[in-house]
């Protein structure tokens, strides 16, 4: 006689969910102290210090432009979306004429949302002085 928990057909994924949880925490804890064990601790000195006769190094903040940050959430917008798309697409002949109608809206609705950002200009690339 089969245990309940083992016949059920998703405890498969569940196993490999604990066990890439598992190998995901001990990588993580692994290479925090590996990288705290074998990294240079006096390297600060020697990016301050002026090489040969070059100006003094000053710090300066680091200035990332927004752009970049709304193109890659542009990006993972609408890639998400399109993962949508494959589930639809394995169940299409499930789903019929509602299905069908259902991801014309939805292709709809993407082509909106990219047809704004094109025309509020999140995807020009600007170059910064």
């Amino acid at each position: 006689m089969e245990h309940i928990v083992t016949s059920n057909p998703y405890f498969g994924v569940f196993v490999l969910f604990v066990m890439t949880f598992g190998a995901f925490t001990v990588t993580t804890i692994v290479a925090r102290l590996a990288s705290r064990a074998l990294a240079r601790k006096d390297s600060e000195k020697i990016k301050l210090s002026v090489y040969e006769c070059g100006p003094e190094i000053t710090r300066q903040p680091n200035r990332i432009s927004p752009q970049f940050y709304l193109f890659a959430l542009l990006f993972l917008l609408f890639d998400v979306e399109i993962v949508f798309m494959f589930p639809w697409a394995v169940d299409f002949k499930l789903l019929g004429w509602f299905g069908f109608a259902e991801m014309l809206l939805f292709i709809l609705l993407l082509t909106i949302g990219f047809v704004y950002a094109w025309k509020k200009g999140a995807l020009e690339w600007h170059n910064i002085k």
